[in-house]
């Protein structure tokens, strides 16, 4: 008994570290394995001038700044909308604010930000409204439902203990509610990262400009690369935002 007792700690770390190392080999594996490869290939002009180091460091940066800010638009649009949609004076507004973001999902990626581009103009700013039309459900959603699943009986206390309404959102009904939106903000991400290589189709030279290239000018190296690099993008920033979204987790939940 006492070996089970000791042992168990043991497996939990294991675990742990296995959980918090286990991508990143992984994808240094993959990096040094697509270097390799790159290096064995004898590329032409029309390749090296696409597979350079400077190029692909803009278009990685590109691609991040796409993803990144089309996620902070929609948390700071979706959150709050989750959170007026539970609020017993605002209910009424829950399944207008779904159908919204239901539609932003039922349209295909390509479709929507071709509309919105046709409305806005090519450019940065109309792709990242794209992606915020596109990946606002799972932000909304996902607040609406932690805030929904937290024990009434704690929110009548902290009523009962003198909290105002809004105390009692910032200090109990969010810290509980905070593990399921975040959830939904690593979903919202992880999209905006997959959707962002569609940007290419509308002058915005992220990932996708690279896979693009590679399938137009039938070079297959410069395929390899954008395709392994924009999974290899997406895979990351999936556990650093895991790494997030464990940190901001309050103990305990």
């Amino acid at each position: 008994m006492a070996v089970d007792v000791m042992a168990a700690p043991v497996e939990h770390s294991r675990r742990r570290v296995l959980r918090w190392l286990g991508m990143p080999l992984l994808l240094a594996v993959v990096g040094i394995s697509l270097y390799a490869y790159v290096s064995t290939q004898e590329l032409d002009t029309i390749e090296r001038r696409v597979l350079n180091a400077p190029g692909l460091t803009d278009r990685v940066i590109e691609h991040l700044q796409l993803a990144g800010l089309s996620t902070l638009v929609v948390i700071a649009i979706a959150v709050p909308l989750g959170i007026l949609a539970t609020r017993r004076g605002a209910r009424f507004v829950a399944p207008v604010v779904l159908i919204l973001g239901n539609l932003g999902q039922a349209i295909p990626s390509l479709g929507l930000i071709t509309l919105v581009v046709l409305l806005a103009g090519v450019g940065f700013k109309s792709i990242v409204f794209g992606l915020v039309a596109y990946s606002a459900l799972p932000i909304l959603r996902n607040t609406m439902v932690g805030l929904q699943q937290v024990d009434q009986t704690l929110v009548k206390s902290a009523r009962g203990m003198g909290m105002s309404a809004w105390q009692t959102l910032t200090r109990v009904e969010l810290p509980l509610a905070v593990p399921v939106i975040l959830a939904g903000v690593r979903t919202a991400l992880i999209i905006n990262i997959g959707t962002a290589t569609l940007s290419t189709f509308f002058g915005v030279q992220a990932l996708g400009y690279v896979i693009f290239q590679g399938i137009q000018l039938d070079r297959t190296p410069v395929l390899i690369v954008g395709a392994v690099m924009a999974s290899g993008l997406a895979l990351l920033v999936d556990y650093l935002a895991g790494v997030v979204e464990e940190l901001l987790t309050p103990r305990g939940l």
